[in-house]
């Protein structure tokens, strides 16, 4: 035997016994995928409360037997509270904190292997969306040693949502269900029109001046600027490239007396104003002239010729690029236009906000605000507090002993797995790069450290930091950035279900806090070369009994003679902000709540301490009776940021589809609310509440106080928000934003549309019904075939088209025309290559299957009729 013959005996027979004494060992604990786990919604019908009941069930596929004490199955969901069930069960649920629930066994519980058992549980509202099931489940496995191991769920399953009572909010739910056949008939009033209707550029210019005629631009244009300008000449450069594949030379002066397009600023008023405006001459003689009353201007200049660019260009079914003969004399209605992106709830990379930075660019949308901080987690590096980030960046089990947050929207039980989007934080160079990027694309990042509410991640940390400097003997330090009063015994509970998440206000440690991060904040900005002029503070839904209980309030209000109500302490805090902020040359934004006094019957007033000019309210409510709070805001003088929730909250789903992701605690948000939106007369363009219920206008708003016309001034601007409970990933970022940014743009830039004005009737209804099919139009030929393909292209959404079976024949129509219908009869999802629908078809019989299809071949989700 020679010695390679040996050896691989060896091997042989090593592998051999590894394996009998493999399969010899007992299986300590399953798998991730050895527990099947389902999970149904049963109803939201079964009680005249406003509640829902679900159930799961586990199946034991593994050999390990579950007992009483060796297993829990962690999971998250929408916070609500859990109701106790009347019936007797061998496990329960229990809602640990904010959104983290867990599922445990109570004595006597056994499953052996091979069997199924069930667990109902009642929550406190309604459940009608797939996304309000639960989501990063995990077993912790214990032994009776205390020895845990913890095992993400793999074979988890989600019933799907069928019947009325699983998505319905019971009898006074009126929002539409969207059917085909339901949206069938709200396709009626849409249409295609010629091309020489539809918009030329969106958001839509001032002033057009059609010439006759048009120009071709070749591989020899050129582009002229002076240096000052180069960046906005190279960007010019780099898009007609992107865009077309012809990369224009930038030059000081021309090599040609035709063929260039030439950046410049100069005089440009239009409608009395210059800030951001532009004129743009498209000559032809065969040149291109961009005036911008300032660089921001001129960009936008830049930004419409390039929405000029047909684009089948890029999309490569056209070769030549054709631009129309014309005069185009622009500048926005509103100065802050802005998108807010929440990065707390779950975590969105710089690369990810670039990609939005240059879709908010084009469409000239020139804020963005980021939400930094929260109960789930601090995403900015801040020096000298790394445990902001250590402890708050971080998301995973260990939570449960303070070395990181816990679980929350399915973050899961480990931190950065895969999927996963509950951990992460911008270091200072990854901040200073964003706001880099931002400002050579002329848009300014505001950020947001929300305080004195939603502070749980900000608490837990420097509670982390507190230990860890009394462990060391030094009681000074440790308290220097403390957030909380120990001997605080308040209860309450936040929109959220946390009880633990106000910083004490009369603490004077949590304003050195403050202080610190702020001056942070501004070193950072300033070495990115980017002027910070408002800092967002945040201030929102302070939960009802905060501070009531506190030994270190009740000493301070004994000081403060105007406030007398704990509530109020929420007023003391603002103004101890807004002093370090204006000694600091700045202005403080804040969620409505910062601009309002609480009253002792409940309810809340505009504090008119505040009102002058420094302190920004974002309204965001427009439900409620509070339709007019922005107007009343404005009409005492604070400058205001509209926010309204039925328009520009993208996080909400677009309809009530249970397949649709997103929230719907304020109704339901399509590009169409977004479009269909009167900054001056709210009262006109909120017709439904949260419930789709028709609002009796007339009746309802009779009473509420109108804006005053010279309070005009006083709305500031519009600005959409992207809350991330339930956007996990890019993907999901791009299809809440887009289309719905379209509406937003029009909105914000353009100017009044003549409808705003009109007088309540047919006629204005049929008026806004024209502009909308030509908005409608624009998106699916022009816009959404743009988006496929524009910086690298973006996951947009797709609208489902409308679809009815009468009398053996199908009709079908497209919720956006110009999108094409594809259908099948026999089971299958519409593909690319399924029948192309272009008329009334007869159908003998079953269900048809259809989806709406792009110019870039994306398809919508399929729908079925029968």
């Amino acid at each position: 035997m020679n010695q390679w013959t040996f050896f691989n005996k060896t091997i042989k027979l090593t592998f051999i016994t590894a394996m009998l004494m493999a399969s010899c060992t007992t299986q300590k604990w399953p798998g991730g995928d050895q527990i099947a786990v389902t999970w149904e919604l049963v109803s939201n019908s079964y009680s005249d409360q406003a509640a829902s009941k679900a159930v799961f069930t586990l199946e034991n596929l593994s050999k390990v037997t579950l007992t009483d004490t060796n297993w829990q199955l962690f999971f998250n969901q929408a916070p609500r509270h859990v109701i106790a069930t009347n019936r007797q069960q061998p496990a329960m649920v229990e809602r640990i904190n904010g959104d983290w629930f867990r599922l445990y066994p109570l004595r006597g519980f056994k499953l052996s292997p091979g069997q199924k058992i069930r667990i109902e549980y009642e929550t406190s509202w309604f459940i009608i969306k797939e996304t309000d099931a639960p989501v990063g489940l995990y077993f912790v496995f214990s032994d009776e040693t205390k020895q845990e191991e913890i095992v993400p769920v793999s074979n988890f399953t989600i019933i799907p949502f069928q019947r009325p009572e699983q998505y319905s909010r019971g009898p006074n739910d009126q929002n539409p269900f969207p059917s085909p056949q339901w949206q069938h008939e709200q396709n009626q009033t849409l249409s295609l029109v010629d091309d020489s209707l539809l918009l030329p550029v969106i958001p839509s210019p001032y002033s057009i001046k059609k010439g006759i005629g048009t120009i071709a631009l070749g591989a020899d244009w050129e582009i002229v600027a002076e240096e000052e300008l180069k960046a906005e000449a190279d960007y010019l450069s780099w898009m007609v490239l992107h865009l077309s594949g012809i990369k224009p030379e930038v030059r000081r002066t021309p090599n040609q007396t035709t063929n260039f397009i030439h950046l410049k600023l100069g005089d440009v008023v239009v409608d009395g104003r210059s800030k951001e405006a532009y004129a743009l001459d498209v000559n032809k003689d065969g040149f291109i002239e961009i005036t911008g009353a300032d660089k921001p201007g001129l960009f936008y200049g830049v930004q419409t010729l390039l929405s000029l660019i047909d684009p089948m260009v890029g999309m490569k079914k056209k070769h030549e690029v054709i631009l129309p003969v014309l005069r185009i004399e622009d500048v926005p209605r509103f100065g802050h236009r802005g998108v807010h992106i929440d990065v707390v709830r779950n975590f969105h990379s710089i690369e990810t906000l670039m990609r939005i930075i240059d879709v908010l660019a084009f469409y000239k949308i020139n804020t963005l605000h980021l939400h930094l901080t929260d109960d789930e987690g601090w995403r900015l590096e801040i020096a000298g507090l790394p445990e902001l980030t250590q402890v708050g960046g971080q998301r995973g089990h260990a939570g449960a002993n303070k070395t990181m947050l816990p679980p929350s929207y399915g973050s899961g039980p480990f931190p950065y797995a895969e999927n996963s989007f509950g951990s992460g934080f911008y270091t200072r160079g990854d901040y200073v790069n964003l706001l880099r990027y931002a400002a050579e694309r002329h848009i300014r990042v505001i950020p947001e450290i929300n305080m004195p509410g939603h502070s749980r991640a900000a608490i837990l940390a420097m509670e982390a930091r507190y230990n860890n400097w009394i462990k060391n003997g030094n009681e000074e330090e440790a308290n220097r950035y403390r957030l909380i009063d120990p001997n605080d015994a308040s209860v309450y509970s936040s929109a959220q279900l946390y009880n633990d998440v106000v910083v004490n206000v009369a603490r004077e440690s949590v304003y050195h806090f403050y202080e610190k991060v702020l001056d942070e904040v501004i070193s950072i900005y300033a070495e990115a070369g980017a002027p910070l002029e408002i800092f967002h503070a945040g201030g929102d839904e302070v939960p009802r009994g905060a501070w009531t209980a506190s030994p270190m309030v009740d000493e301070k209000m004994k000081e403060l003679a105007n406030i007398d109500l704990h509530a109020n302490m929420h007023s003391y805090f603002s103004s101890r902000v807004l002093e370090l902020l204006r000694q600091r040359g700045l202005k403080m934004a804040g969620w409505e709540e910062v601009a309002l006094n609480t009253l002792p019957e409940g309810g809340h007033v505009p504090n008119p301490v505040f009102a002058g000019g420094d302190v920004i309210p974002y309204v965001w409510n427009n439900l409620w009776g509070a339709q007019d709070l922005a107007y009343r805001l404005a009409n005492r003088g604070f400058p205001v940021l509209l926010n309204h929730v039925t328009a520009f909250y993208f996080d909400l789903a677009y309809n009530r589809d249970p397949r649709e992701p997103g929230l719907y605690w304020g109704g339901f948000v399509d590009t169409r609310n977004a479009w269909y939106y009167n900054p001056y007369n709210v009262f006109q363009t909120t017709t439904h509440d949260e419930m789709g219920r028709l609002i009796d206008r007339e009746n309802e708003y009779r009473n509420m106080e109108r804006l005053k016309p010279a309070a005009q001034t006083n709305i500031i601007g519009i600005q959409a928000q992207l809350w991330s409970e339930t956007i996990r990933g890019q993907n999901l970022l791009d299809y809440y934003l887009l289309p719905k940014l379209l509406g937003l743009a029009e909105t914000a830039w353009a100017r009044q549309r003549n409808w705003e004005t009109m007088p309540e009737n047919d006629l204005r209804q049929a008026e806004v019904d024209r502009q909308w099919n030509i908005f409608a139009n624009t998106m699916a030929r022009r816009e959404i075939p743009r988006l496929s393909f524009v910086y690298g292209g973006y996951h947009y959404r797709i609208p489902p088209p409308g679809a009815v079976i009468f009398d053996g024949m199908l009709t079908a129509s497209a919720t956006l025309p110009g999108l094409q219908i594809r259908y099948t009869t026999d089971g299958s999802e519409p593909t690319a290559d399924s029948p192309l629908y272009t008329e009334p078809v007869r159908i003998q019989r079953g269900k048809v299957q259809l989806a709406s299809f792009d110019m870039a071949g994306r398809k919508s989700r399929a729908v079925v009729v029968e």
